[in-house]
């Protein structure tokens, strides 16, 4: 494992943009640190998992730009990224039954509504030029071995593509993106492969040159990172610890891939709606089931941003640099110091968060709504901060717990959670999943269960195992489990309904405002 650095671009508030030049340098970069001391030719397969960020290249394969400022090294619209507010509100207008399969209502987070303001908005620089249209997971599946063929799991869930029926042309024509029909689909994958197949000929001699790698490893079909997550936790092992879905079936897992953002994915056999919750979406994480995707706009990015923005920052870096420790390490030993006798999640029984900093992904679907904090003193010390970041990170499992409802009230039965990514390191955050729930939660052996769920594909590509299921089976591993204290079940089940009522309240200071 090795990190390498991306550069990311915010030209103006809600526009994010990276270069598809960075990444696949960055992948360059970290390929080559992490064979170095190993025997390349025991590598037999290659798999790519990526954000759903949209890459624009023109008939040639170079970058174009996604900006006002013509910059075409800045090529890529991040999937945080809102600039598309009006463009999803029209598609959204439009109630065509392609939407049935994102909730009800398409997110300003996937791929139609960003193509449609790059054809309102750069027509000339950007869009007129355009030839390909990539996720960034088949970009560099592309990059890999020249090869653009897409994945099905990026097209069903980002695209609004078909595993059964292929691509909706009425609903292009529609939405006055009609240009993608006349020629075929050709711009945004008209070959398009399930996760885990193997592409063109393999590793190309320029692509393995710039890794470090053989030419000719299989390339696997990709995945978008949050799905290869799932892909790396949801089919563990998990006989002898007394878990609930022991001897029951995948669909009782739920895998929640927390980072930056968080991402909530429930399998089924047969296809549920579920309003506000993506999907369902057939084969699009495991083969021959249907995915259900919650999710949170940000997770991550608002811990970050509550703690870093409160006035005792400094004091707080300053001793967790003092003590080698992270900022959050520091503040979960300072909750432990504060709580006296009491259970630390009581520190927050009178401050309240509603997390949707960045509108509601999921399963309101309303990327309107704002955040809130209620409950706020003059104080601003240490232990003011501390309960701050706790009553954030309790939002967002309150948030969890929400997306869960919806899913379960749709049809799902779901009695396990299985946590990885950045925030699946932070026992707290674990920890109030659990309470906040009231399942158990399983955590991976490898933190970065995205990486595995990738290397997965590629060893379904290498023809390794004989199905995605079968790796799965003997890739994941189970590290630990974190079970719920059901005595304090109460105390959160009073704060849960408190926090129902914040998201009333605001949508009633909305409808006065607006009266």
């Amino acid at each position: 494992f090795a990190p390498q650095p991306i550069n990311q671009w915010e030209p103006q508030f809600n526009h994010h943009e990276q270069s598809s030049e960075d990444i696949w340098a960055a992948c360059c970069v970290v390929t080559k640190q992490v064979v170095q001391g190993i025997d390349v030719n025991q590598i037999r397969g290659l798999g790519f998992d990526a954000t759903c960020s949209l890459v624009v290249l023109d008939k040639q394969f170079r970058p174009l730009p996604v900006n006002h400022e013509g910059d075409a090294h800045r090529n890529i619209i991040m999937w945080l990224d809102h600039r598309a507010v009006s463009q999803v509100r029209r598609i959204n207008e439009t109630k065509h039954s392609v939407l049935q399969f994102v909730g009800g209502v398409m997110s300003v987070e996937m791929q139609a509504p960003k193509l449609l303001w790059l054809k309102e908005n750069l027509r000339e620089t950007c869009w007129d030029k355009a030839g390909h249209f990539f996720d960034l997971p088949d970009f560099l599946s592309w990059k890999a071995t020249g090869v653009t063929a897409r994945s099905l799991c990026s097209l069903v869930c980002k695209w609004t593509y078909s595993a059964e029926k292929g691509w909706d042309d009425s609903f292009w024509k529609m939405i006055g993106l009609e240009d993608f029909v006349a020629d075929n689909y050709n711009k945004i994958g008209n070959q398009v492969l399930p996760p885990g197949a193997s592409l063109g000929n393999g590793l190309t001699p320029e692509a393995a040159k710039d890794l470090g790698l053989p030419a000719g490893i299989a390339v696997a079909a990709s995945l978008i990172d949050a799905h290869a997550g799932g892909l790396g936790v949801i089919g563990a092992d998990v006989r002898g610890y007394g878990l609930a879905c022991e001897g029951q079936p995948v669909t009782s897992r739920l895998a929640v891939i927390c980072g930056t953002s968080s991402c909530h994915m429930g399998i089924s056999k047969d296809p549920i709606f579920v309003p506000g919750v993506w999907g369902p979406y057939f084969s699009a994480m495991v083969p021959g089931f249907w995915l259900n995707e919650g999710g949170q706009s940000v997770t991550g990015k608002l811990i970050d941003h509550m703690v870093q923005g409160h006035a005792a920052f400094p004091e707080l870096q300053a001793k967790a640099t003092a003590r080698c420790q992270s900022v959050y390490a520091y503040l979960n030993s300072h909750l432990d110091l504060i709580k006296k006798a009491q259970p630390v999640g009581f520190l927050t029984v009178d401050l309240h968060v509603w997390p949707d900093f960045h509108g509601n992904r999921s399963p309101l679907a309303d990327l309107t709504l704002k955040g809130m904090v209620t409950g706020l003193k003059l104080s601003q010390d240490l232990d003011d901060l501390a309960i701050l970041y706790l009553a954030t990170v309790q939002a967002i499992a309150f948030g969890t717990r929400l997306i869960i409802e919806a899913m379960e009230a749709g049809g799902h039965s779901i009695s396990t959670l299985f946590l990885c990514g950045g925030l699946s390191k932070n026992p707290l955050f674990v920890q109030m999943h659990a309470d906040i729930t009231g399942m158990p939660v399983v955590l991976s052996q490898e933190v970065e269960s995205v990486l595995v769920g990738a290397a997965i594909l590629g060893a379904c590509a290498s023809g390794d195992f004989a199905s995605v299921q079968e790796a799965m089976a003997r890739m994941s591993k189970v590290g630990k489990v974190v079970f719920p204290r059901l005595e304090d079940k109460r105390y959160y089940d009073k704060k849960y309904q408190v926090f129902l009522k914040l998201v009333e309240h605001q949508k009633e200071y909305v409808a006065i405002m607006k009266g």
